[in-house]
């Protein structure tokens, strides 16, 4: 996941290198999550199942493996997406790169580990805009 150019000066200089590390050597390469494989493209049902091929057997959205049910458009409703694993803070404090407060998690896992804080950023954001409306254009409608 990209990092916002604001945001840069929070994280140190050598943060690729580390990030690298732990993604790789220590996650070796699947997402700590969930389990899925980084670089490769997975069949998922949009609710976290996902086809594991290695195995050949379906996983739910914490890499257990599943039982899935013969359901008659199964096929229909997979979709293909390709894994990119990212490191996560796990406490969301970028100044902390402890090797236990970093994660390797993919685009699903680091989005549902993130949400609480992108809600919080979102309110900031509206509540920011809203008054500067009202300091300088007056109070909204």
């Amino acid at each position: 996941m990209p990092i916002r150019p604001e945001h840069r000066y929070f994280y140190p200089i050598d943060w690729p290198q580390l990030s690298a590390v732990i993604r790789f050597r220590r996650a070796g390469g699947c997402c700590e999550g969930c389990g899925r494989p980084h670089g490769r493209m997975v069949y998922h049902l949009g609710d976290g199942r996902w086809w594991d091929a290695e195995v050949g057997r379906w996983r739910d959205g914490l890499g257990r493996r599943i039982r899935l049910g013969l359901e008659a458009d199964i096929l229909g409703r997979a979709r293909r997406t390709q894994v990119f694993l990212a490191t996560a803070h796990r406490n969301h404090d970028t100044a902390n790169n402890a090797n236990a407060n970093l994660a390797a998690f993919c685009q699903r896992c680091h989005m549902i580990h993130d949400r609480p804080e992108h809600r919080r950023r979102r309110w900031h954001t509206l509540f920011r805009k809203k008054a500067l409306g009202d300091l300088f254009s007056g109070p909204y409608a």
